[in-house]
């Protein structure tokens, strides 16, 4: 089984520490962020960041639904870590400033991918298609921390 790795970034224009903020906030923002992929979205423990269990189906493709509960922890400042309880699938949320009143919010999945030609598909495509997703997610919580940077 060789990993499988899909990282996507973007720049944001507010500080790191509201989009981080957002980002934690799993009972309120992350749940108003997620695109048409994510189903049956629950907090079971927590909601707002370390400590936090959630539950989501991720829809990858329309053959392929990957159901999710997440365990949330912050190993360091700036850093969400969501480790699938289900699967190998692990999701790092990484928010650095990059100047004034921008940030920089970093996705990184891995997880363990299948063996033989199934897993060389897998390692292929399944990056890119997750990478599209999370571009999407990204792209809702820059709209929704720079609308309130607005007001």
């Amino acid at each position: 089984m060789a990993q499988v790795e899909a990282t996507t970034e973007r720049i944001i224009a507010a500080d790191a520490e509201t989009v981080f903020d957002a980002l934690a906030d799993y009972s309120g923002t992350r749940a108003k962020v997620l695109p048409e992929h994510f189903s049956e979205y629950e907090v079971r423990e927590g909601g707002d960041g370390e400590g936090t269990l959630v539950h989501w189906k991720l829809q990858a493709t329309s053959k392929r639904v990957r159901d999710c509960l997440l365990e949330v922890s912050e190993p360091t400042d700036g850093q969400l870590v969501e480790k699938d309880r289900n699967s190998s699938m692990v999701t790092t949320w990484t928010v650095t400033p990059v100047g004034e009143g921008k940030s920089r919010a970093v996705v990184t999945t891995v997880w363990n991918g299948a063996g033989g030609i199934g897993g060389f598909f897998e390692k292929t495509f399944a990056p890119k298609g997750l990478a599209r997703i999370y571009d999407l997610v990204l792209a809702r919580l820059a709209a929704e921390v720079e609308a309130g940077v607005e007001k």
